[in-house]
């Protein structure tokens, strides 16, 4: 017997956001002596805060700049905000399982982008 689970909702953050929200939770979790982290959560932080480049609002601001890019599609947006790819190399890695490939000038126009928040 298989058990499925029923996606309920789905909502794309960039590491900044997660940050934040970790850093909640572990501040929460301080206050409450007896309450350990679990390691999943501890590792989490511990990538998040390695990771982190961006404040939550720059990242946001580039995932919306991100966004007005014809083929830039929301998910696509996200991975690259966390990602910040430096060059064409980097960036044609985060649409290697895209049906379509970008043309020179497209990765241009978005590196440009990129380069105004990194």
């Amino acid at each position: 017997m298989t058990i499925f689970k029923e996606i309920v909702d789905e909502e794309f953050l960039t590491v900044s956001e997660t940050k934040e929200l970790l850093a909640d939770i572990e501040a929460e979790r301080a206050i409450d002596e007896d309450r350990e982290l679990r390691y999943e959560l501890a590792r989490a932080i511990e990538h998040v805060n390695r990771f982190t480049v961006l404040d939550p609002e720059e990242a946001q601001q580039l995932v919306d700049d991100l966004q007005e890019i014809e083929k830039v599609d929301e998910a696509t947006a996200y991975k690259i905000a966390n990602l910040l790819p430096r060059n064409r190399d980097e960036l044609r890695s985060v649409y290697a399982q895209q049906r379509y490939s970008l043309s020179g000038e497209e990765l241009d126009e978005i590196l440009n982008v990129i380069a105004k928040y990194a």
